[in-house]
């Protein structure tokens, strides 16, 4: 399967929530899509089917496709820790993702191009690939000659996010990777338990 590039809309209202951001298309039509979308009466779904879905919503939420997100749970069991909890730290440790939540890009397939096309800086070395994984202390930049692109201006402008395990320089536009968030710090509303449920099977 290669990665989803179909109508962002369609995909959240799937879900039922606005999984890849402000979506005006999803506010006016919030429940799934097809002739019985908004059908009130559609049947309870099986354990299973609440497991996978929970799945899907992750992988879509941080644009992973299914093998890299099955070794990243992998690589969660074999950790110290809760394995959901790892899971989710995992996803959020991306270079991709930390770019996404530093405000360099508005979303997370945007800051996905960037890492791809070069702009992006760890500890002051080029890193072009979006599941790189920071550890704390990790310094992340923007290329110097990549400071004055308008995408990145206009993002940091409309930029609010505030995280406490991430630090931001406006100035010069870098942060600092500080400490792997704890679970409570992870906005995402992911049922993580569901996401093992499945796997362990």
């Amino acid at each position: 399967m290669a990665r989803y590039t179909g109508p962002k809309t369609k995909i959240a209202r799937k879900f039922g929530e606005a999984i890849f951001g402000d979506d005006k298309s999803f506010e006016k039509r919030n429940y799934p899509p097809g002739q019985h979308g908004n059908n009130r009466r559609r049947g309870k779904k099986s354990e299973y089917a609440i497991q996978l879905q929970e799945k899907q919503k992750a992988k879509y939420t941080y644009g992973i496709l299914e093998r890299q997100f099955r070794n990243l749970f992998k690589k969660a069991r074999a950790a110290q820790g809760i394995t959901g909890e790892v899971l989710l730290q995992l996803c959020e440790s991306r270079l991709d993702n930390v770019v996404f939540r530093m405000g360099i890009s508005p979303t997370r397939s945007g800051a996905r191009q960037l890492v791809s096309h070069r702009h992006i800086t760890v500890n002051g070395e080029l890193v072009n690939i979006p599941s790189y994984q920071l550890k704390a202390g990790d310094v992340v930049a923007v290329r110097e000659k990549s400071k004055s692109l308008e995408a990145i201006e206009r993002s940091l402008a409309n930029s609010s996010n505030v995280f406490e395990w991430i630090t931001w320089n406006n100035d010069t536009k870098q942060g600092t990777y500080v400490s792997v968030p704890q679970r409570i710090q992870i906005p995402e509303n992911i049922n993580e338990q569901f996401i093992v449920e499945l796997y362990s099977k």
